[in-house]
């Protein structure tokens, strides 16, 4: 059912700190900064030969990545994300199985402008899994 690695997401308090280290530490190829007010993130990726990291930042008030930053204030490794064929009947097979879709259960739109899900961190062993439609 899954495809490939989509992204590794961290968490980081200083978005710009955090893409200058990649970009000019490490000599990688970033993305400008997108803000996601649905989410309460803004992102910044670095892209990878195989994959990306995407950098996350809290925006507004309420953001899930700033109480995520209250418990890992230096930041950390947040989810990772997995390409599916088709996110609704990848959710329905998760939802057979018993795993817990976060929110209200429908796709939302993500960063790459495709419909993505989130499962629960206690279904997969300590690790919040986002699902992209590719």
């Amino acid at each position: 059912m899954i495809g490939r690695l989509n992204h590794v997401a961290i968490a980081v308090p200083n978005l710009e700190a955090a893409t200058s280290l990649y970009a000019n530490t490490l000599g990688a190829s970033t993305s400008a900064p997108q803000a996601l007010p649905e989410h309460g993130v803004t992102v910044v990726f670095v892209e990878l030969p195989n994959t990306k990291i995407e950098l996350l930042e809290p925006l507004g008030e309420g953001s899930p990545i700033a109480a995520f930053l209250e418990r890992n204030a230096s930041g950390g490794i947040h989810h990772i994300c997995y390409e599916v064929d088709d996110i609704l009947a990848a959710r329905d097979r998760l939802k057979s199985e018993g795993a817990r879709v976060l929110g209200d259960g429908n796709p939302k739109i993500g960063a790459h402008g495709k419909p993505v899900l989130f499962l629960h961190p206690k279904d997969f062993n300590g690790t919040l899994v986002e699902l992209e439609q590719v």
